[in-house]
């Protein structure tokens, strides 16, 4: 096998710390007040210098602040950090640089100075304009300050804004569900998340339940959902994603498409590719405290993704875009030729669940309702 070229690279920043954690959150998310803002960027722009043999020659496309509430952090805060990057690592002219926010008035407040740090699109979790949706999932914020942000990041600048929103909600009907959809698609921002709420292990609603909506109605709102997004001029190019023309986030995109990431900060993940078909994935250390106090120890877990897996980790991946993937950029993403699929997908072409368009394979409608079991499939 000759030399592969290297996929895309991307960057994610975890910023671990929130003001109250949600009853449903699995995430790596920590209660704070008083942020050790000063020295956690530090020792994120030095755990950054470590896996700069990562990069090896490329430059970063595309920049995702994640948490937690990286919003916390104070606008002078998400500057240093993004000088400090630009520093270190080249950064593509036309950067995707996305900040998660809050919907909260304290955050909002930040938003012009996010927008001057060099951040150009904002992902504001929203969840429900309904309050008492809100108090159910346990947000912070209400519904006044959820409109209230979407008018703050605009008048901050901000043309690229992303709408997190949730379905399925503890005793949500269609109705209502489908009212926080014309609320949020009302406001054209050219991009939503809208994802069904489920029960994780680790959280607050594991060990107390709500009552959620049973399977039909689960149902009803999915598919009313698609229809109405759809009207509103959105199309569902992800599992969870909705976009107008050229509005998909190119970060997410990264991850589905096989591509590389650097990943820095508490918990962080980072996946790096090699020219002779090597592919790792790696973790840092999830505690903030252990974390800070690292010291260049960052980094403690690795994996190297064995030719048996990487068949799996590519449809993973690939399987949630609803454009699905060239059989050429398997091969060149994993270093592995097509026949390795060839099986698998006869079988679920067979069974009307994945659809085979000359050299591009994707989920059928059935498929993408049963994605969880289609990609199981391919696991080794």
């Amino acid at each position: 096998m000759g030399e592969l070229p290297l996929p895309p690279l991307a960057l994610y920043v975890h910023l671990p710390w929130c003001e109250r954690k949600c009853p449903y959150c699995d995430f790596n998310s920590h209660e704070s007040r008083n942020l050790p803002e000063t020295a956690y960027i530090d020792s994120l722009l030095a755990d950054l210098e470590a896996d700069l043999p990562f990069v090896q020659g490329r430059v970063i496309q595309t920049l995702f602040i994640g948490g937690g509430t990286p919003s916390l952090f104070s606008a002078a805060g998400i500057g240093r950090l993004m000088q400090g990057i630009g520093q270190r690592v080249a950064l593509a002219d036309a950067l995707e640089a996305t900040l998660e926010a809050n919907p909260g008035s304290a955050e909002a407040e930040k938003f012009a100075g996010f927008r001057a740090a060099g951040i150009n699109r904002l992902s504001l979790g929203i969840q429900s304009f309904q309050n008492e949706q809100l108090a159910a999932l346990g947000r912070v914020h209400d519904s006044d300050q959820a409109h209230a942000a979407v008018a703050a990041a605009r008048r901050a600048g901000f043309q690229r804004i992303n709408l997190d929103l949730m379905h399925g909600l503890p005793a949500q009907g269609a109705s209502a569900a489908m009212a926080d959809l014309a609320t949020a698609s009302g406001y054209q921002t050219g991009h939503l998340s809208w994802y069904q709420l489920t029960i994780e292990q680790n959280t607050v609603f594991y060990k107390q339940p709500p009552i959620l909506p049973v399977e039909d109605v689960l149902a009803d709102i999915q598919d009313a959902g698609e229809i109405q997004l759809a009207a509103a001029g959105l199309e569902q190019y992800e599992v969870s994603a909705w976009a107008a023309a050229g509005e998909q986030c190119r970060h997410n995109l990264n991850y589905w498409q096989f591509g590389d990431y650097l990943g820095i900060g508490a918990g962080a993940h980072g996946k790096v590719s090699f020219s002779d078909g090597r592919i790792m994935r790696y973790a840092k250390r999830r505690q903030p405290d252990a974390y800070l106090a690292a010291a260049g120890d960052w980094r403690v877990q690795s994996q190297w993704l064995t030719d048996a897996e990487k068949p799996g980790e590519y449809m993973l991946n690939a399987l949630r875009l609803n454009s699905g993937f060239a059989l050429a950029d398997y091969a060149a993403r994993t270093g592995l030729p097509p026949s390795t699929l060839q099986p698998a997908l006869d079988t679920l072409t067979a069974r009307g669940l994945l659809l085979q368009e000359g050299t591009r394979v994707r989920a059928s409608a059935l498929g993408r309702r049963f994605l969880d079991s289609v990609i199981t499939e391919f696991l080794a």
